[in-house]
């Protein structure tokens, strides 16, 4: 599986999806905009790792690292929905649904390192 293309194409969906929400456009664009950028981020960024000589140790750090980044824009998203009076409800459902997606596939990619390398002769 391509991981990173598959990334850009759930980020636009969902980003596309946000962006229909009608009333709740705000909010549900700030939220998705949040958890696809970092989930689509943190997916390149695993394929950046792979090419380490330990990928798994590398893998974990980046998945650490994009869940810490993820929680502190979620802060600063909800205080930027709040302060705007716009739904708080559309913002955590715009960033939750993607951020599951992401991480399932994020999952996804680590489990993959696992796996040995092909050696050529």
């Amino acid at each position: 599986m391509k991981f990173p293309l598959a990334a850009t194409l759930l980020a636009a969906a969902f980003l596309g999806l946000a962006a229909a929400s009608g009333g709740h456009r705000f909010a549900a664009v700030t939220g998705a905009a949040i958890a696809a950028l970092t989930g689509l981020a943190s997916v390149l960024a695993l394929k950046l790792s792979a090419r380490a000589a330990r990928p798994i140790p590398v893998a974990l750090a980046v998945v650490v690292g994009g869940f810490l980044l993820r929680l502190v824009l979620l802060a600063l998203g909800t205080v930027a929905v709040v302060r705007a009076g716009a739904s708080v409800v559309a913002f955590v459902v715009a960033f939750f649904v993607p951020f599951f997606t992401f991480v399932a596939l994020e999952a996804a990619y680590v489990h993959t390192l696992r796996q040995p390398r092909e050696t050529t002769a």
